[in-house]
């Protein structure tokens, strides 16, 4: 990578570790559907009008896509941040939808892989299972429970755009945000009732992070990754997006107060180290890595 590029990664880098801190700081007054749905209503406001339609016969495929990603993984991911007692372990636990993402390729699309990225596969898996005895994550399992889902319906979403053509990145944020508003909201006046009518309380504080949310870690990160891999294979990106969960982990303990144990320290590592071995695999046989993700 040039300089500029790498300071483009490293400013992607950046937007989507502090979104872990500055969305759990707002939801702290919003509760994660409710959060998550302020968050794509946001969004869809500049992307409504810059949306193109997608080819014919894609629509079913793009609400798939638009319900698995903006409904299921997000509403869930923001919901295992909610409950987690850390920001760390959520961040970690998240990558685990690319291994996640390489075995659905293999048995939905055929795709296949050699025995070192199975190898890599089954070290991340194992590392969760690590990261989970930490004392930290087991006092909330269904944090890292839902984590795990919401890791599953991103891998899905993500396997199901490979089918989509002609969208490019502003058009399926601002699909994904337009299809995902009023499932959010209906799931929000089920599981969090009288949550809207606290609109008037929320501090600035919420307000800033539904925002940054929106704007910073979506619109400018997610902008400035689809500039990265029009310039340069996925796989070769993909390594110095896994600083988001280390960066993601030290504002956890410098802001949140996170303790990392051994546990999740080496679980951590073994998750991430599985991540770098699949990108650096499906780099030396030029594949198509699986999308990076934020939360």
């Amino acid at each position: 990578m040039s300089p500029r590029d790498l300071m483009l990664v490293l400013v992607v880098v950046a937007a989507w570790a502090v979104n872990f801190l500055t969305s759990a700081l707002a939801m702290r007054e919003i509760p994660p559907f409710l959060f998550t749905a302020l968050r794509f209503a946001l969004l869809a406001l500049p992307l409504a009008w810059l949306v193109k339609r997608p080819a014919p016969g894609q629509w079913p495929r793009l609400l798939a896509v638009c319900l698995c990603i903006g409904v299921l993984h997000f509403g869930l991911s923001f919901t295992a941040l909610k409950l987690a007692g850390d920001l760390s372990s959520p961040a970690i636990v998240m990558q685990s939808y690319v291994p996640m993402t390489t075995l659905l390729a293999w048995w939905w699309l055929g795709e296949r892989f050699a025995w070192r990225t199975g190898l890599a596969i089954g070290i991340s898996f194992a590392g969760v299972l690590v990261l989970g005895l930490d004392p930290t994550v087991m006092d909330h399992p269904m944090s890292l429970v839902l984590m795990l889902v919401s890791a599953a319906f991103l891998a899905i979403g993500t396997v199901l755009m490979k089918g989509l053509r002609g969208m490019d990145v502003y058009s399926q944020q601002g699909w994904t945000a337009i299809f995902a508003v009023l499932p959010l909201l209906a799931i929000s006046a089920v599981l969090e009732p009288g949550a809207l009518a606290t609109l008037p309380q929320w501090s600035w504080v919420a307000w800033a992070g539904a925002l940054y949310a929106a704007f910073v870690s979506s619109l400018l990160g997610h902008g400035l990754y689809y500039v990265l891999v029009q310039r340069h294979p996925v796989a070769r990106v993909m390594p110095w997006l896994l600083l988001v969960p280390v960066l993601a982990m030290g504002l956890g303990i410098a802001f949140w107060g996170d303790r990392p144990g051994p546990r999740l320290l080496i679980g951590g590592a073994m998750v991430l180290g599985g991540v770098l071995l699949i990108a650096l695999r499906a780099l030396s046989r030029q594949r198509p890595a699986p999308r990076a993700e934020e939360i």
